[in-house]
């Protein structure tokens, strides 16, 4: 068993090499990236931008501010190849800087995997597996595939550049960018572990073993980490109103329970495939969001100390008492917000 797994381990350490080496060489900063960076940090600063669960330094923007200024269509899917590799470098070397915060999740999803791997030929059980079962569930799983989602990304870009709606455009970008980032993370991690499905060889789904196809593994799932990359990028987008994050993980979650059903998938598989594109979408989005969005405009500022339509407060009238008061004294009558209720030196008359 251990000579059969060399040329695998060979292979997956040739692999994650290759990439980090073009990633390295590949994904350096423009001075354009290096300027919108610095200006994109300055406004997460005073930004009231939506959090991410991972501590990542803003980075240059996918759609830049002056992209939006001059009217520039083409200029982020341009560098968009360019900054999937700037992730890939940061994704595949995370493990040797991860902070403290970061390191937490690691801890928490590497122990939850370990776990559900151990008891993953008991879970596929424990189902009917019924003939209605599978059909059913290999049906709904479409929705975690490329098929669905790289159109879904695109009726988020492409509405938003009809409407002009930038926040919309950026969901769709951010979307394909996490769909790509998740897509080669994947194809790595499977042929690094080349799992037997449920169903082929004696079900107990072996890493590196011969009865699993080459890039077509169970471990992790493909369809879970990209409807979660996917979900992720919207959340963070539009966290209210509510129901758009819970439709987002909703769908997300219909994927994984039907790639579990339909038996082409082990729980570990779908977990962690899970973790891996929420993280990835997180990701994508503390880096590339474009923050200066968030920064309330000079108008809004101007506005929220405005009040139309009368006072704030609403004008007390003067007791009796105090009109009494007013007239013995010969005391023009105030308002209490500040206005003179009596001009020209009337003085009212006494209250009976």
């Amino acid at each position: 068993m251990i000579l059969n797994q060399r040329p695998f381990l060979n292979r997956t350490i040739i692999a994650v090499l290759s990439v980090a080496l073009v990633s390295t060489l590949s994904a350096q900063q423009t001075e354009s990236d290096q300027k919108a960076q610095q200006q994109n940090r300055d406004a997460a600063t005073s930004a009231d931008a939506p959090g991410s669960a991972l501590e990542i330094t803003p980075g240059s923007p996918t759609i830049k501010t002056k992209d939006i200024v001059q009217e520039r269509k083409i200029a982020p899917w341009i560098r968009l190849p360019r900054y999937i590799l700037q992730d890939q470098k940061a994704i595949w070397t995370s493990p040797f800087h991860t902070n403290k915060a970061n390191a937490k999740w690691w801890a928490i999803f590497g122990g939850a995997t370990a776990a559900l791997i151990a008891t993953d030929h008991w879970s596929s059980r424990q189902l009917p597996n019924s003939n209605d079962q599978l059909s059913v569930a290999t049906w709904t799983s479409r929705f975690g595939s490329a098929a669905f989602l790289l159109p879904t990304s695109g009726v988020f870009y492409f509405t938003g550049l009809a409407a002009d709606n930038q926040r919309f455009r950026e969901t769709g970008i951010l979307g394909f960018e996490a769909l790509a980032d998740a897509q080669i993370v994947v194809t790595v991690a499977k042929l690094a572990t080349r799992r037997a499905r449920p169903l082929e060889g004696d079900g107990r789904g072996g890493f590196w073993s011969s009865d699993a196809s080459k890039w077509g593994s169970s471990f992790p799932s493909g369809h879970a980490i990209s409807s979660w990359a996917l979900a992720s990028i919207v959340a963070h987008e539009y966290p209210h109103p509510l129901i758009v994050p819970i439709t987002a993980y909703g769908l997300a979650t219909v994927v994984i329970g039907s790639r579990f059903a339909a038996r082409k998938h082990f729980a570990s598989d779908v977990i962690l495939g899970s973790a891996m594109g929420w993280f990835i979408g997180d990701y994508v989005f503390a880096k590339r969001h474009n923050r200066e969005g968030d920064k309330p405009s000079a108008i809004g500022k101007l506005a929220s100390h405005v009040h139309i339509g009368g006072p704030a407060v609403p004008a007390q009238l003067p007791s009796p008492e105090a009109q009494r008061n007013a007239a013995l004294q010969r005391v023009p009558l105030s308002f209490s917000y500040g206005k003179m209720a009596s001009p020209g030196g009337f003085e009212p008359p006494l209250p009976p």
